[in-house]
């Protein structure tokens, strides 16, 4: 890291955390409160370099408040909070819609024919360094009781995916013996969740994780913070390579669902 960045980042770590980012975190962010203090203090100083570092931009109207920067921050350091590492250091920008957005999307037909159709999202991660966000469904996450979906940890954890240079559900890992544990439960646990998808058998795991191994790790992700309890009690193996990814034990915590 240049010595611009280190010595920036030592000048956060010596600034207060202000009281009225705390209040924005323990409004929309419910899993803080299930920190220890100095978990809470670690989460501010990652928070405190995150929104130093990236860039946010509002379209179609939106105007960046501190809600909407402390709010996505916080749960995107949630990811991070005893990984070590860098903060994201793909990452440049956070694009954030005040609802879902319009993309242009081609689909491929028959005689190699293409179709151009246009698409609601509510969220994207791009490989080049920008997450974008619909901010509604940002804050929806708030309204409705404890799910196993969260908008932000699933674009974030794409973020920390490709980190390697390819999203493939494989993020980096500590070892090889990392990466053959991690092939075989999660490759397990995929290929269960595809077949339950073709039987229409309903499982714990949103479908949606059955489109490709990417979209297993981060629906997985959310389930993982989101529901920890359930995602432990149906798939314990998965469970324990998610606790030794992200170094953290949801499910032990009070109120972990």
């Amino acid at each position: 890291m240049p010595g611009i960045f280190k010595k920036l980042r030592r000048r956060l770590r010596r600034q207060p955390f202000p009281v009225g980012w705390t209040r924005i975190i323990e409004k929309h962010v419910p899993y803080y409160q299930r920190l220890t203090s100095g978990e809470q203090d670690g989460l501010q100083r990652l928070i405190q370099i995150f929104l130093a570092e990236k860039r946010f931009e509002g379209c179609g109207g939106l105007k960046i408040t501190d809600e909407i920067r402390v709010t996505i921050a916080a749960h995107a350091c949630v990811l991070l909070l005893h990984r070590g590492g860098d903060c994201y250091a793909n990452l440049k920008s956070i694009v954030v819609y005040p609802r879902p957005f319009r993309v242009r999307t081609e689909i491929p037909g028959p005689g190699g024919t293409i179709t151009e159709v246009d698409e609601s999202r509510t969220g994207e991660s791009w490989a080049g360094g920008t997450v974008i966000l619909s901010w509604s469904e940002v804050r929806r996450r708030r309204a409705r009781p404890p799910s196993r979906q969260n908008l932000v940890l699933h674009e974030f954890a794409h973020q920390l995916d490709q980190e390697d240079g390819v999203m493939d559900g494989a993020p980096p890992l500590a070892d090889a013996a990392g990466y053959t544990s991690w092939a075989r439960i999660l490759g397990m646990e995929y290929d269960q969740l595809r077949n339950e998808r073709l039987r229409d058998k309903e499982g714990v795991i949103d479908e949606y994780g059955a489109t490709d191994p990417a979209e297993f790790f981060a629906v997985i992700t959310e389930h993982f913070f989101e529901n920890p309890a359930e995602l432990k009690t149906h798939h314990p193996g998965l469970y324990e390579e998610l606790k030794k990814f992200y170094r953290q034990d949801p499910a032990s915590r009070r109120d972990g669902n």
